[in-house]
């Protein structure tokens, strides 16, 4: 199996658990957050829903200026448009290491905001954070909705809202 094939097969598994978060995430409290300092729970859903997305600006570009991107966030106002912008930005990084070869995560990749650089990595460090990061935020998102007594689905086995006593 090449590396590409492993990455896409662990974010499909990803993406099946990360999926079931999404669907729970409540209309009525998008703009809820649990501290200031804290993004909203819209927010927080819609950058979760956004991070497949990100393999495939890894792969199709040399680097990302922060301070251009997170400009202009997808503002999402209910739970379909949040799902149907999961899966637009899973198909994107889907059809990206589906069309990506294993030479293609050797250069490579810059993060900056404006003139100052945050990271230099091979795509293929880019494309392991990128999964590290839906991961994070995911359980990041499985807090904000345990703090607003929504039931939360497991992700690598049952939750304790799943668990019958």
């Amino acid at each position: 199996m090449t590396t590409t094939q492993r990455f896409l097969k662990q974010l499909e598994q990803e993406s099946a658990t990360t999926r079931k978060m999404l669907k729970v995430v409540p209309d009525g409290k998008l703009d809820w957050q649990p501290h200031p300092k804290s993004m909203s729970l819209r927010r927080l859903a819609t950058h979760v829903a956004e991070i497949p997305g990100w393999v495939n600006i890894t792969l199709t570009t040399d680097g990302l200026d922060l301070a251009k991107a997170g400009s202009n966030p997808t503002n999402i106002n209910d739970n379909a448009e949040l799902l149907a912008f999961f899966e637009k930005e899973l198909a994107s990084g889907i059809n990206a290491l589906q069309n990506a070869k294993d030479e293609d995560l050797v250069p490579t990749w810059t993060m900056s905001y404006g003139e100052r650089i945050i990271s230099v990595r091979p795509k293929e460090d880019v494309i392991i954070m990128c999964l590290s990061q839906l991961i994070h935020h995911r359980a990041q998102l499985g807090v904000f909705l345990r703090l607003l007594d929504v039931p939360i689905p497991g992700s690598y086995g049952p939750s304790a809202d799943e668990m019958t006593m």
